[in-house]
């Protein structure tokens, strides 16, 4: 096997420590429910769990903004504009020839010879569609004149939804202290350090499965954290406990981003789908009992308290589901609304990233993915946009390089 090349750019990885008693424990419950370790989930074998890489660097989150946005602010060609709220490309004809834009209550026009829109999954195909680019038929709901008919935008909308599956800590090792108000200031000397619990997104191990045996890919992924906690900060109780976020990484469910208006300061309606199809469903229930397997295992038995959400009154797959429904949390990977590819299906050309019908209007962002992926999006999406630059400024791109990666039950394929 090669070894990867890439580790030279702007964004720097980190491996999280994972060194507390609850993530050792974990990690040995997932060998004894039959899951393999693996060097590195983003390398030859996804398949498997390990201590994740972040994109922290010296105790901080290394932002897009912070790896390639600030060093280049010096640029005598870069002019950054921010709290602006860009209200409609312009066209000539089926051109694009800029943008209006709205700071600080005033009205705004750029001229360019051309517009690149990385506005995301949802606010892409909003100011397209608002610019008259998109179904010919919403747009007309909303008195729109249409420059494109390209039904594609704003459709195929995609995400990865989790759960937390909760335990009570019997224990006191988690994160819970942490959270006492008492404690924020010297947490915040720690970090000023780059160090302490502050220096860190406290996912530091996790992994990817095969829901069932049919399944060619693993389409489960897996965050353990030590601590039970919500993303709003709330706590099912005062006391120690840890967590698994987990959901399918591939889910088959389509939705939508639509306008509602054509005033770009009101929202678009989005409709995730979420658990709307046969598979989609099957997989929540297979994610879930799968989370429960693991958590179960006698090396969790030392800290095992006891399961605290859903909790063991919810059984069968129905009751899972209705849980997930109730419970479920996006994982904030919306995508894929101004998909790349070449059929009546899609949005932008595969090898130019320009939207249909139209010229000098490129897409680059999570939209322009035509499906989401399997696994977190930001580090793919910082790879689209490297390569779209290379597109955009007419640079050779570079050739592929024959990389081995593992299938279950057929070894490493090229």
């Amino acid at each position: 096997m090669t070894a990867p090349t890439g580790h030279q750019g702007p964004l720097v990885l980190e491996r999280g420590p994972a060194t507390n008693p609850l993530f050792e424990a974990f990690l040995a419950a997932t060998e004894q429910a039959g899951h393999p370790r693996t060097a590195d989930v983003n390398g030859y074998r996804q398949e498997g769990f390990a201590a994740f890489d972040r994109n922290v660097h010296r105790g901080r989150r290394l932002s897009a903004a912070r790896a390639y946005l600030h060093p280049a602010l010096h640029r005598p060609n870069l002019h950054l504009i921010t709290r602006a709220l860009t209200t409609r490309i312009l066209f000539e004809g089926n051109r694009a020839t800029g943008v209006t834009y709205t700071t600080r209550g005033r009205n705004r026009t750029v001229q360019a010879g051309e517009v690149i829109c990385c506005g995301g999954a949802i606010n892409s195909p909003q100011l397209l569609q608002l610019s008259g680019v998109g179904p010919a038929g919403l747009l007309g709901r909303h008195g729109i004149d249409v420059v494109a008919d390209v039904p594609a935008v704003g459709a195929n909308l995609q995400d990865h939804l989790e759960v937390y599956v909760q335990y009570a800590c019997k224990q006191p090792v988690s994160m819970q202290p942490h959270l006492a108000k008492w404690r924020r200031p010297w947490i915040g000397l720690q970090w000023l350090a780059r160090r302490g619990p502050a220096a860190t997104n406290h996912f530091e191990a996790g992994g990817f499965i095969r829901s069932n045996d049919d399944v060619a890919y693993p389409n489960l992924m897996f965050h353990f954290l030590p601590i039970a906690i919500r993303y709003d900060g709330s706590v099912p109780s005062g006391g120690h406990g840890y967590q698994v976020h987990v959901g399918p990484m591939y889910s088959n469910s389509r939705g939508t981003v639509q306008i509602v208006s054509a005033d770009p300061r009101i929202k678009p309606a989005l409709r995730f789908n979420y658990l709307s199809t046969d598979e989609d469903r099957r997989e929540w229930a297979e994610a879930v009992r799968h989370a429960r397997h693991i958590l179960s295992q006698p090396a969790m038995d030392p800290f095992n308290g006891g399961e605290v959400s859903p909790g063991p009154e919810v059984s069968t797959d129905e009751e899972i589901l209705d849980w997930v429904r109730r419970d479920a949390e996006t994982a904030l990977h919306p995508s894929c609304t101004v998909r790349m590819g070449l059929g009546d299906d899609s949005a932008l050309h595969p090898d130019t990233l320009e939207v249909h019908g139209t010229k000098g209007l490129r897409v680059v962002d999570a939209s322009s993915m035509p499906y989401v992926t399997n696994g977190n999006i930001y580090a793919p999406v910082m790879m689209l946009a490297e390569k779209a630059a290379d597109v955009i400024r007419g640079d050779t791109p570079l050739a592929p390089e024959p990389v081995d990666f593992y299938r279950a039950g057929r070894g490493g394929v090229t």
